[in-house]
């Protein structure tokens, strides 16, 4: 193991400096690490809940200053523990791991859905930080509903010279809907130099279809059951890859070798597939 995997992969505690509530099942954690503050758009970070579980989280901002955030929808056991922890609780972090968005500029266009999403924004601050002037930002984001649509304001930010498209599917904010909808209009419309996703995997196999047929070139960021972040353990794998070390960010290349199990099943606890 590498002397750069092995810090990585160090358990480090640290206190929960903030909790931002996003929605009604989201919440935002912010700590310190100087470790993960070396994070780039699209990496995760292993969070460990003492006497709970770790789990996988992607990385919503990272600071040179070592100041870190994460957000967090309460799905399972530890996610809904980790809710009810406060400001001073204690946490344990380990990452940055995985690689990263390939980062380019010209004609962009990002697509999140729920906590997906926050990779993405993260990107798209790099990327303006980077250049403003050589790059035409478009992100769709997605929710069920106006409540569970997150960082708007945000968003709202980083796509002032831009172009930002809501969907809900009940149509309480934006256009009602999912995001697969305006990204097949744009597509027909115009060739972007880079295509980002992030979301629920089924979500991510309809944008891999659409941009396929397009030939219009996509990143996609895909979520796997992860028990130890650097490729030992095999939970997370797909195909011929293990997500949390061979990803999580794949190419249309590599979407495609995997594309019979992608959006389709996932394996359980037990190792067995299991439909999505």
């Amino acid at each position: 193991m590498s002397d750069c995997l092995t810090a990585a992969n160090t358990l480090r505690t640290t206190k929960i400096t903030q909790v931002i509530t996003e929605s009604p099942s989201v919440k935002t954690y912010v700590f310190r690490d100087m470790q993960c503050a070396k994070a780039k758009p699209g990496q995760f970070l292993m969070l460990w809940i003492p006497g709970v579980d770790e789990i996988p989280l992607s990385i919503l901002n990272a600071t040179e200053g070592g100041e870190i955030s994460v957000s967090v929808k309460a799905v399972g056991d530890a996610t809904q523990h980790l809710h009810r922890m406060t400001v001073g609780a204690t946490i344990g972090i380990r990452g940055p791991f995985g690689n990263n968005f390939t980062q380019t500029h010209g004609n962009i266009l990002l697509i999140g859905g729920g906590t997906g999403t926050a990779p993405l924004l993260f990107l798209a601050k790099t990327l303006l930080e980077q250049s403003t002037e050589n790059i035409k930002l478009t992100f769709i984001v997605g929710a069920r509903t106006k409540n569970e649509l997150l960082f708007i304001d945000q968003l709202n930010n980083v796509c002032q010279k831009g172009r930002l498209i809501p969907t809900t599917n009940d149509g309480t904010y934006g256009r009602q809907g999912v995001v697969t909808e305006p990204l097949t209009e744009l597509l027909n419309q115009e060739q972007f130099d880079a295509i980002y996703t992030c979301g629920p995997e089924v979500m991510v196999k309809k944008i891999f279809e659409i941009t396929q047929t397009h030939k219009q070139p996509l990143q996609a960021s895909l979520e796997r059951l992860m028990r130890c972040g650097i490729g030992l353990c095999g939970s997370c794998v797909i195909g011929k890859y293990r997500v949390c070390k061979d990803g999580p960010i794949f190419n249309n290349t590599q979407l495609d070798e995997i594309k019979n199990e992608l959006g389709i099943s996932k394996l359980s606890l037990n190792g067995s597939k299991t439909p999505l």
